[in-house]
């Protein structure tokens, strides 16, 4: 692996599991940087972006910054129940 690659979360699989499981389209985005999410979701013709963190991770300077610039939905998980909430409109 490249030092430049980016690496997921290790508990990212298991959220797109969960998320796939209650119907929810995912489409990995932790390749595009930037700050950009990891996770595009759709679920009940509404996108998410879902920022996948494990135990007490935090975003970077980067991930801040896009959050914050954003206008549209934006959401930090570390679990598959708060991905499923966040994509319930509970997020």
């Amino acid at each position: 692996m490249s030092v430049w690659a980016k690496r997921t979360d290790e508990n990212q699989q298991d959220i797109v599991d969960g998320l796939r499981k209650i119907g929810c389209s995912v489409k990995d985005m932790s390749k595009v940087g930037g700050g950009f999410p990891d996770l595009i979701v759709g679920f009940r013709g509404v996108n998410y972006l879902l920022e996948v963190k494990h135990g007490k991770g935090k975003v970077n300077d980067k991930q801040e910054l896009f959050h914050a610039g954003w206008y549209g939905q934006t959401s930090v998980v570390r679990t598959v129940e708060e991905a499923i909430s966040a994509v319930h409109g509970n997020g």
